[in-house]
């Protein structure tokens, strides 16, 4: 393969994996597919690890063999004991094992950090699982380390009584405002949506204030008042401003004539995180600060020598103040 490619619009949708192999004659799908998990393959400038991410055009797409192979780093973790861990899962990284002995996943992150710390018990006990966020977006997951944390903090999560923030950059000038709809698994043609159905669907209600205008963008704070599969992300996209590197909920905005705007990561952070402790009964608060590629991507867009908005400080982590 061409050292540098940039990808087309009849190539726009490719996976990373099947792009490689495209341009390499001869070249096998694993030999392709470990080129990208070992960070030898770079997305407009940065390693992309997951071979299945999905291309827009005008990317630029480098590959790079005899680039030294990315070490996953260790689960960043924002707090722990006994009951329960919550850590700062990076883009690209699934929450919880979809299939028998996937490895990558946050849960065997946590693990292998604890077996590194010599905890080979802790390493070696169940995780529960209390709630996902999205492979593609970065930020705050908790997982229960005892059935009794994993029922009070599944209730909380029912009740809507956990605090959830986030920051994302969207398509277009998003503006304030509450959302409240119906989800549904299928709206129709086969993607999460809402429906004006009367009784169909959950409810589901999303708070966005917008943060700064960019070129073309918007970011904005996020506040989940309920927690359905891809709320966010279906519902800035059916106000019309789908998130910055969106693959899926994309559909209506590039059939109105929309043409997104090239990123190398969904650019949505779960950013902060409020609960009950689920056996002392104290709050817990937490915030992560935005990760380097979300902040590349977010100064990218940015005016030419307008200041704006600067990120995160080191008294508001997340950057929310």
């Amino acid at each position: 393969m061409e050292r540098n490619h940039i990808v087309t619009a009849d190539e726009a949708g490719s996976t990373l994996a099947a792009l490689v192999r495209q341009h390499h004659e001869g070249l096998s799908w694993s030999r392709a597919q470990r080129l990208c998990e070992n960070g030898q393959v770079l997305v407009d400038g940065a390693p992309r690890t997951d071979p299945a991410f999905r291309l827009s055009e005008g990317q630029e797409v480098r590959v790079e063999p005899s680039r030294p192979r990315e070490r996953e780093p260790a689960a960043v973790i924002e707090f722990e004991d006994t009951h329960l861990v919550v850590v700062d899962k990076p883009v690209g990284v699934s929450s919880v094992p979809y299939e028998r002995g996937e490895r990558g996943t946050e849960m065997n992150r946590i693990r292998e950090a604890w077996r590194r710390r010599g905890q080979r018990a802790a390493a070696l006990a169940p995780l529960f699982v209390v709630h996902r966020i999205d492979k593609e977006t970065s930020g705050l997951t908790i997982f229960a380390r005892t059935k009794t944390a994993e029922r009070s903090l599944g209730r909380q999560f029912r009740e809507h009584a956990v605090e959830r923030t986030y920051l994302a950059v969207t398509h277009g000038a998003l503006r304030s405002q509450r959302i409240e709809s119906r989800l549904v698994p299928d709206r129709g043609d086969g993607l999460r949506g809402s429906t004006r159905s009367p009784g169909d669907g959950k409810r589901a209600v999303t708070h966005v204030d917008v943060v700064e205008r960019l070129v073309g963008a918007t970011l904005s704070r996020v506040w989940l008042e309920t927690g359905r599969t891809h709320q966010i992300r279906i519902h800035v996209a059916e106000a019309g401003c789908p998130i910055v590197g969106e693959r899926v909920y994309i559909r209506d905005f590039v059939a109105r004539g929309g043409t997104p705007i090239a990123s190398s990561r969904l650019l949505l952070h779960a950013a902060t995180l409020a609960f009950e402790h689920p056996v002392t009964g104290k709050p817990v608060a937490l915030a992560a600060p935005l990760p380097r590629d979300f902040l590349v991507e977010l100064d990218r867009l940015r005016p030419v020598g307008r200041p704006g908005w600067n990120g995160p400080r080191e008294e508001d982590p997340a950057g929310l103040g």
